[in-house]
């Protein structure tokens, strides 16, 4: 029997999915968080650093985009949800064993493949299991706050703790339990949903039985013709590498150019950690009230705040860490403009493929090539070249948001988006 109360299945959902989300990016940083003590083990320089960044999104981006198109084809998203939580925890285990850059390189590639669909299916559970008053606020929860609390904050600080302990390998091995733990808890907790042809945001009829599936060449191209749609993409190729330069360099940069300690870093980055998970609730939250516009603007523009503070802030380390916490609130918004705003502006046989879309392009065009490229620039003009990229970054997604087309339900009519282009079936 279905349970009712706190614990009903909507609450129980997000929580498996924010804790599993959570380890992914535990796995996910903890290269980042790492580097110092890998790059002087295995010899790298900045280029890269950010090449293993860059690896990452790209395997990430491809497997989002084809995993994400397959599950609206097929369904069975639980299944392939497990199976992908197994794989990248694995890739761990492989990256503490790697001898070589080259290795390393492999290990986080697979990583990315098995990393890649997980939010674009979790996004999906999660739209399809929340009524209209709460879906920002969830799909906010779900992406930002375990991810972040986890993946940002405690990442640094234990794995960190135990590369100085024992070794960055140990850290490595360690950092793979959690993700088989949280395989087992969505074997137990997460089912199949019922439909995957019926929005949230805006019902539909359901195929006529017999009917084969539109081909997925015609599927992404009619996602193209909602504004919504083209306009996330966009910005998410500006506001992917703006918080993954910051995962890359900010802790070289603490350590080789601000002369920190290890440990001052360490706490340093747990501070993106603790702001991402407080503005998980926030930003989501705040949209679901105030709309998904206003909210995208004032929140992309305050991004520009984290790159300049760490580079030029001379002060106490507490009033630094405010201004970072601060900054990084512009996390707040990767949900909104990678799930929230999508889904409610495309028909619902979609959600798969266009969140896939949004986060696979933004890893692909974004992530793959500015990490790269920020560390390129590092190498030959210094460590303040990558800030001033993920400064740049945030300014011009800032002035993309103010072309989105409103699509929460407290601001359009009714719930229905009849504010949002939408296209005829034909």
């Amino acid at each position: 029997m279905e349970q009712s109360g706190f614990w009903r299945y909507e609450n129980r959902l997000i929580a498996v999915l924010t804790v599993m989300f959570g380890f992914v990016f535990f796995d996910r940083n903890a290269m980042t968080n790492l580097s110092t003590f890998v790059a002087a083990d295995l010899h790298l320089d900045n280029t890269q650093l950010g090449l293993l960044s860059s690896v990452l999104s790209f395997a990430w981006a491809i497997s989002g985009v084809v995993v994400g198109a397959l599950s609206d084809s097929f369904g069975h998203r639980k299944a392939i949800l497990l199976v992908a939580v197994v794989i990248f925890s694995v890739c761990s285990v492989i990256s503490g064993l790697a001898p070589s850059f080259g290795v390393l390189l492999a290990s986080r590639m697979l990583m990315g493949f098995a990393e890649g669909p997980i939010m674009p299916l979790s996004q999906a559970l999660v739209v399809l299991e929340s009524p209209d008053a709460r879906r920002g606020l969830n799909m906010g929860v779900m992406q930002n706050l375990g991810s972040n609390f986890i993946g940002s904050f405690l990442a640094p600080v234990v794995l960190v703790t135990l590369a100085q302990a024992f070794s960055w390998r140990r850290a490595f091995f360690i950092a793979a339990i959690p993700g088989l733990i949280c395989a087992a808890f969505i074997w137990k907790w997460v089912h199949e949903p019922r439909t995957h042809e019926v929005s949230a945001a805006t019902p539909e009829a359901p195929r006529p039985p017999g009917q084969a599936p539109r081909p997925e060449s015609r599927r992404i191209t009619e996602l193209f013709r909602y504004r919504n749609m083209w306009l996330c993409i966009v910005i998410s190729c500006f506001m992917v590498p703006w918080m993954i330069v910051g995962w890359t360099f900010l802790p070289t940069l603490y350590v080789n150019f601000r002369h920190f300690s290890p440990s001052d870093m360490k706490w340093l980055m747990g501070v993106l950690g603790i702001s991402a998970a407080v503005f998980a609730f926030i930003v989501p939250g705040l949209s679901d009230r105030f709309g998904r516009k206003p909210v995208m603007v004032a929140f992309t523009l305050v991004g520009v705040l984290y790159p300049f503070a760490a580079l030029y802030f001379s002060g106490s380390l507490f009033v630094l860490a405010l201004l970072i916490f601060i900054g990084w609130s512009a996390s707040g918004t990767f949900p909104i403009f990678m799930a929230t705003i999508p889904s409610e502006s495309i028909p619902a046989r979609y959600l798969g493929t266009s969140l896939g879309l949004v986060m696979g392009i933004g890893e692909f065009l974004g992530g793959s090539s500015v990490p790269t490229l920020a560390g390129e620039a590092a190498d030959h003009f210094g460590l303040a070249a990558p800030m001033f990229i993920a400064a740049g970054c945030a300014v011009i997604a800032a002035a993309l948001t103010l072309f989105l087309r409103e699509t929460a339900p407290v601001k359009v009519s009714g719930g229905a988006l009849a504010a949002v282009e939408r296209v005829p079936a034909g």
